[in-house]
């Protein structure tokens, strides 16, 4: 389907830049939408399971909260709420830097590892539900454009 016949736009665009950068906000918003109906079930939003990736790929190594909010997708996001939100849920600990009292370091914990695995499997549905609207070479080139995008 179109973005037109999406958003039921029936001028033209002004130019094609224009239709893409409509295009990428529609798109990015519908994938948000999709995955957080993946998440629901599991009581984590997208930002925190954000937060979780990021810590299972330190694992098993703590992070500082500074460095959680660096890598976060969603720059807007409050890494130290949603880290006291996962601490609430028992998925995280955080515990005083020994190098630097006023830091914080974060830690995933077994409970926070055993959901994304049970995450993963739904998500990997939902990928591999998605691969079927591209091919492998389409995918890589629309990374690549989107990487050019951005540069």
């Amino acid at each position: 389907m179109s973005i037109e016949t999406d958003i039921k736009q029936t001028i033209p665009f002004r130019t094609p830049y224009h239709r893409v950068m409509v295009n990428l906000i529609y798109t990015s918003n519908w994938l948000m939408d999709s995955q957080t109906r993946v998440l629901k079930p599991f009581k984590v939003t997208l930002q925190q399971y954000n937060v979780l990736r990021i810590l299972r790929g330190q694992h098993p190594s703590p992070i500082k909260v500074a460095d959680i909010t660096e890598r976060m997708l969603d720059k807007m996001s409050n890494a130290s709420r949603l880290v006291d939100k996962l601490v609430a849920k028992q998925l995280v600990q955080r515990t005083e830097c020994p190098s630097d009292r006023r830091a914080v370091d974060v830690l995933v914990t077994d409970k926070g590892l055993d959901l994304l695995d049970k995450i993963d499997v739904y998500l990997t549905e939902w990928s591999d539900l998605q691969r079927q609207k591209l091919t492998e070479e389409e995918a890589l080139l629309l990374s690549k454009l989107l990487d050019k995008f951005r540069g």
